[in-house]
């Protein structure tokens, strides 16, 4: 396949055959006249054959200038409605990349009211423990585990994390849990979790030994809660995430000790991108949400309890 002319020669051309005039093809494209016309003798040395023919105050095209002129003018409207089209789809699209968790007890339960007060953009949530490069891969938000600093990006604290045992009220049956140390007596959920072994530190059992427990770390808290409401085992998980299956009955609280993890949940952000539209829009919801939410306002006051000597919480009390 031929290879192309320069791209710059091939735009000096284009916007001289239009204006019929270097100067004025100079100033539509911020170059120099005489730079339009080298531009120009670089093509026709590369097509073999003169494009325009060059008079006092003007120039006109040849008639091999005047039968390809058509074609180039064609071709860059078609790529000016491709990128236009390209600039509308991303526009309109919303991509985020966020944690599982937060995702499905959070997240998506609340997505159709940004999409309904927020109706021109669609959005494309992909849930995973992926860090994403916004720099390379096509999203315009996460939501991220940490403390908040990424070089980069803008980090907007959105929940904190917390943990504390659960498990169904069925595991519970048959077994005498006075203690917090009475938690051993039961199957635990990912126990090489450092989060265990914080836990049981601030319940003041201090350092436990679980390493001849079987190691079946299901990999989100979510999976974890869903097998905890099984009855096959105790999970240490956010409780503001399983709300409603507490409220249902389907998981217990053991304890009323809610420990704060070190990592809290953020929105992030390219700082380049921080005035585009569509993020902005989504910012500005997803705070607001967050400050609303009635379960994150009673989540606050549960960690407050923490502060205060623990109890136990018995199924169905």
């Amino acid at each position: 396949m031929p290879r192309l002319p320069p791209l710059t020669a091939i735009r000096a051309f284009e916007a001289a055959s239009r204006h019929l005039n270097f100067t004025k093809a100079a100033e539509e494209l911020g170059m120099t006249q005489a730079a339009v016309s080298y531009q120009i003798r670089v093509l026709e040395d590369r097509v073999g054959t003169a494009l325009f023919v060059r008079l006092p105050r003007q120039v006109a095209l040849t008639p091999a200038g005047a039968r390809l002129a058509p074609q180039i003018t064609e071709a860059f409207e078609m790529l000016q409605t491709a990128f236009a089209h390209t600039g509308k789809v991303v526009d309109n699209v919303l991509s985020l990349s966020v944690l599982p968790t937060i995702a499905a007890h959070w997240l998506v339960p609340r997505l159709g009211r940004f999409q309904m007060a927020h109706p021109q953009f669609a959005v494309q949530l992909d849930a995973s423990h992926d860090v994403v490069d916004f720099g390379r891969d096509e999203f315009d938000l996460g939501i991220r585990s940490g403390r908040g600093t990424w070089p980069g990006l803008e980090a907007h604290l959105l929940l904190p994390s917390h943990f504390t045992p659960l498990c169904s009220p069925s595991l519970l049956q048959g077994v005498e849990i006075g203690a917090p140390i009475d938690i051993l007596k039961l199957p635990l959920l990912g126990p090489q979790d450092p989060w265990w072994q914080q836990w049981f530190e601030q319940a003041g059992v201090g350092p436990v030994d679980l390493s001849d427990r079987p190691d079946n770390s299901l990999g989100t808290q979510q999976f974890e809660g869903m097998a905890a409401m099984a009855g096959q085992g105790v999970a240490l998980v956010n409780p503001f995430f399983f709300a409603a299956d507490l409220a249902a009955g389907r998981l217990v609280q053991i304890f009323d000790l809610v420990v704060k993890a070190e990592r809290d949940y953020w929105l992030v952000y390219p700082t380049s991108r921080r005035r585009s539209p569509k993020i902005r829009a989504f910012c500005e919801w997803i705070l607001d949400e967050a400050s609303r939410d009635s379960a994150q306002a009673a989540f606050n006051e549960e960690c407050r309890r923490a502060y205060r000597p623990f109890s136990f919480i018995r199924a169905g009390a």
